[in-house]
């Protein structure tokens, strides 16, 4: 018999479903992401928690040894030094468990993808 695949509809549910320590990781960067853009609206897409400004700003997500960042390929190149220690395939980050989780370089990437995409979203009003 095949176990259901859980469906996420809130970050409330998927924060529930892992063990104390990683929800508590896990809502210390929700509360760094809604600090960096207070005007990001929470959704679930491809099953992670998302937050949305004009676009897709970031994802992220629970393993079982790291906390993955997805979506900041933008920011790699500006802050390439602090960010090397945790990039991982396809430009997506990865913050070990069992270490403290650089919640003002997430800070820093959600600041730069509201004004990415800011500036995407005005470039597509002036065509």
């Amino acid at each position: 018999m095949e176990s259901e695949k859980v469906i996420f509809k809130t970050i409330d549910s998927y924060i529930a479903s892992f063990p104390e320590n990683v929800q508590s990781i896990l809502q210390d960067i929700r509360e760094t992401i809604h600090a960096a853009a207070p005007q990001a609206e929470e959704k679930i897409s491809y099953q992670m928690p998302t937050f949305v400004y004009k676009g897709n700003l970031i994802y992220f997500a629970a393993f079982k040894n790291h906390i993955g960042v997805f979506g900041t390929s933008g920011a790699l190149e500006p802050f390439h030094d602090e960010l090397a220690p945790f990039t991982g395939p396809k430009g997506n980050l990865q913050f070990p468990i069992d270490k403290p989780i650089p919640l003002d370089l997430i800070r820093k990437i959600v600041t730069f993808r509201v004004a990415e995409n800011l500036k995407k979203a005005e470039m597509k009003k002036g065509k």
